[in-house]
């Protein structure tokens, strides 16, 4: 499954709407402990967080994930999404709390 794909199933928001969305999902991870997630993310993964700042977008990097999705309704800021998007990091949102996204992908086969 794509990010676009992802966006067309959940509805959920695209925050960096200039980026590519053609972009491979092939698992998720959920965490909110930025070393942790660091030493088990995997390349091409959703990242499932409600945390958002500078350090989120670094490590969504680091780990090579496909997209960033802040949970739970968290606020994500213009300066955060344009920040994201300066660094070709597509972020999405969803009002639903982790556990939830994570099922929606689960139910989706990711």
């Amino acid at each position: 499954m794509t990010v676009k794909e992802l966006i067309e199933k959940t509805g959920w928001k695209l925050s960096t709407p200039s980026l590519d969305t053609d972009i491979p999902v092939e698992g998720a991870y959920c965490g909110d402990l930025l070393s942790w997630v660091m030493g088990n993310g995997e390349p091409q993964q959703a990242w499932i967080t409600v945390q958002v700042h500078a350090n989120v977008i670094a490590v969504a990097l680091l780990r090579e994930f496909s997209c960033l999705i802040v949970a739970d309704g968290a606020n994500v800021t213009p300066e955060f999404a344009e920040k994201a998007a300066a660094e070709e990091l597509v972020v999405l949102e969803s009002d639903l709390p982790v556990y939830e996204s994570a099922k929606k992908l689960v139910e989706l086969g990711i």
